[in-house]
Formats: structure tokens, sequence, C-alpha cells
């Protein structure tokens, strides 16, 4: 039998669904006390590892949630309860923080292997919905994520608690991260194939042409020399350097155009008249991201690359970020 869709009353559902959730996430303010806090002094202290376990949705919340703590700087895994009563329990030590999520709180497997967690040693963190449940008693900590109803209909299927627990979690992992100073450079470390990683990690010296690929005349060369340098090296632009290897100058297509408007033979032109004086330069040990921002800011495509000394060591251009993907 096809059941024939009612689009009115699905939008209604859908946005009451949201409603709910909506408001069991909000509601976990008021349940916030000082188990929280201990919670985060407790995995602040850790000397070992954070274990997360849960089984059915809860059990997807908690890889979510040891996830999240593993990318912002709390070593983190998931060990299945009903595993852990065959032998995964040999994963926790008693340097450990176990931290057990059931909205229940009765959750027999979990329930199971409480015990044994605790003649280890290991600290206990419960998050369930019921502060009564025989988890958030053996637990040293319990932090409630209890709800009003499910945004199932027949208030049965986890929907609002399972989205409770998260968002619990989600706040618990940022209040770690915030406490331990973890900053985006380390976020970064986490994630070095993502997009964000390859921002956070990629340094000019990382993406500059140096050696014979950067374009380069000395102070007394003419236009044709930069024309030279320009065509050969197809960077749009050619530095002007003195003797001693200082930047003096950069030619770009752009001061090319404007000798074009000139009469006369514009060959035989000292480059010192029609160069760009005091160019933007930036050092190999800023952040791509850095030079992709001055670029952007002072509308130019290429950039100078200069050592302590105003020295030139290399170049970039626009294409460079966009090959390496910093943009």
């Amino acid at each position: 039998m096809i059941a024939k869709i009612n689009g009115d009353r699905a939008l209604a559902l859908a946005r009451n669904v949201l409603d709910i959730e909506a408001d069991a996430v909000r509601g976990l303010a008021d349940l916030l006390d000082h188990n929280f806090s201990g919670a985060v002094e407790f995995l602040l202290g850790c000397r070992g590892r954070v274990v997360v376990s849960g089984i059915g949705k809860s059990g997807h919340v908690a890889r979510k949630f040891a996830a999240t703590l593993a990318s912002t700087g709390t070593p983190a895994f998931f060990v299945h309860p009903a595993e852990a009563s065959h032998g995964d329990l040999g994963m926790v030590t008693a340097d450990d923080i176990f931290i057990a999520m059931s909205n229940s709180g009765e959750t027999e497997e979990l329930v199971a292997i409480l015990p044994l967690i605790k003649r280890l040693g290991a600290k206990l963190i419960a998050i369930t919905g019921r502060p009564e449940s025989s988890l958030a008693q053996l637990a040293d900590v319990h932090l409630n994520a209890r709800v009003e109803k499910e945004a199932c209909p027949l208030n049965l299927a986890p929907t609002a608690s399972t989205t409770a627990a998260m968002a619990l979690g989600d706040a618990l992992a940022v209040a770690v991260l915030d406490a331990r100073g973890f900053g985006p450079d380390d976020f970064a470390r986490s994630h070095p194939g993502g997009a964000l990683g390859r921002r956070l990690l990629t340094y000019v010296r990382d993406v500059m042409r140096t050696g014979d690929e950067v374009p380069q005349v000395p102070l007394g060369a003419t236009v044709a020399d930069a024309l030279f340098q320009i065509t050969d090296k197809r960077m749009g632009m050619t530095a002007v350097v003195s003797a001693d290897g200082h930047v003096e100058g950069i030619f770009t297509d752009g001061d090319l155009r404007r000798v074009l408007q000139r009469d006369g033979d514009f060959r035989t032109l000292p480059l010192a008249e029609v160069m760009t004086h005091h160019p933007r330069t930036i050092g190999p040990d800023h952040l791509a991201v850095e030079a992709v921002e001055l670029m952007e800011r002072h509308r130019i495509n290429q950039m100078l690359v200069v050592d302590e000394n105003a020295t030139l060591i290399g170049a970039l251009n626009m294409h460079d970020l966009f090959s390496k993907k910093v943009i």
C-alpha cells in the first residue's frame, strides 16, 4: 500500500519537531549546575584518555561526542558497552575518564560494566535524562539531559533526547576547549587534510617562488629589461633590486599599461622612473592567508617576499595561492 503525502501536515509536523527539539536544547541551560564545572575539571585533569560509551541512538551520539573531544584537544575514543563486556574493557585504565551516555540511565550493557570501571579507579561521568537512575547514582559527576518529551508524535523514538544529549556534549567539549586554551593552530593540527588545515598550516615559504623562478632586474634596468623578465617568468611583474639584493621597487603589468600611454620609445626608458616604489612585501614565516588578506586589501595580484634585511628571497602571486588551495 502506497501512503499519500499530505504536504500541509508534513510541514506542520516538521515545524513542530524543530520547535520541540529547540525547546529541549534551550531547557538544558536551566539544568546546568556545579556538576558541569566538575565535569570540565575532570576532563582537564585527565592523565589518560576519555572513553565515551553508549548503545543505540545514545551510542551514535557518544561516537560523535568522542570525535568532537578528540578534534578539540582532548584525546578520546568510543567503546561499545556490549563489546566492553567481552574484552574491550581492557582499553580503560585508572588514568582514564569514562563517560556513559544513556537517556534512561538504566541501559543494561552500561550498568553492567560500571562496577568494573569504578574498581579500576577511572572517574565516571554520566549523561542521562534521569538523575535518579542507576547510572546517575553511580557516577562521580552526573549531567542532566532531561527533556519534557520526544519530538516523535508517539513520544517514543529518541529525537529531542538525542539532540539534547548531543548539544550538552558539544557544550562540554567547548568549555574544555576554552579552558585548555585550544586555538586555531591546534585545531588545524587535528585537521591537516581539510581546507582549514591548509589555510592555517601553510606558510608563505611553502608556496612562494624562489631562485631563478623569481623575476628580478637591477635598479639600472630599462623597461625593455623588465619586459623580458615579465614575459620569461610569467608572474605579471618583476622585482627591482639594488646591487646587494634589497628590494627597491616593483614593475607590474599595470605599470606597463601606464607606460604605453606615453609618447616615444618606452623600451629604453629607465625603469626607476616608472616602477612602483616601496612595494608591498611579506616575510616567509607569515601564514599564506595573511598574504592573501594583504593582496585582497590592496588589490594587488603579486607580492614580493623579503627577509629581515629587506632582501628579496621569493615572490607570490594569486595563481600560486589558488593552486595550493590556500584560497
